[in-house]
């Protein structure tokens, strides 16, 4: 990390934070409820692991609008199905594998590149780099407290910890 990338550096820091808490999170489903429907007209748990996995290949989506040229390989990201029901070990080792490509991205970037506007369906005239990895955060966060909900409702004894990274701070 160097002076031109601290901004770039820390929000990678926070998206891996994310992917590691989902990670755990997905360590704790029963693999029994994956058909389950905990909540009646929701998915049921496999989907939303597919859907997760939709949440991680928009980080993607950004970074190869970003460098089309030197991440033309994520053009093949496009082919891997996502918002499908999946079992856990496609949910974990897909999610890894998203998350290998968003540091492969994220190596090329620079705090400057944040502050770039790319075209997308909604905003043609564009939004800002940081704006759709806010975005496509805050999807992620959003489906990873649902799953924390299900689990809930599953039975499965989960807290804060679970949920957030919890930093020791020493005043």
């Amino acid at each position: 990390m160097n002076e031109t990338n601290k901004l770039a550096f820390s929000l990678l820091a926070k998206i891996g934070e994310q992917v590691d808490r989902t990670e755990h999170l997905l360590g704790l489903v029963p693999p029994t409820s994956i058909d389950r429907r905990p909540l009646h007209g929701l998915m049921s748990v496999g989907e939303l692991l597919g859907h997760l996995l939709e949440c991680l290949s928009g980080f993607c989506a950004v970074l190869h609008a970003l460098y089309p040229e030197r991440l033309a390989h994520f053009a093949e990201l496009r082919e891997m199905q996502v918002n499908h029901a999946c079992g856990i070990e496609e949910a974990r080792e897909r999610g890894r594998e998203y998350m290998n490509r968003i540091e492969e991205g994220f190596a090329l970037m620079k705090d400057p590149d944040l502050a770039r506007r790319l075209p997308t369906v909604f905003v043609p005239d564009g939004e800002t780099v940081l704006t759709l990895f806010l975005g496509n955060l805050e999807h992620l966060i959003n489906h990873k407290y649902q799953l924390f909900i299900y689990l809930k409702i599953l039975g499965i004894e989960v807290g804060t910890p679970d949920l957030y990274l919890i930093r020791d701070f020493t005043f």
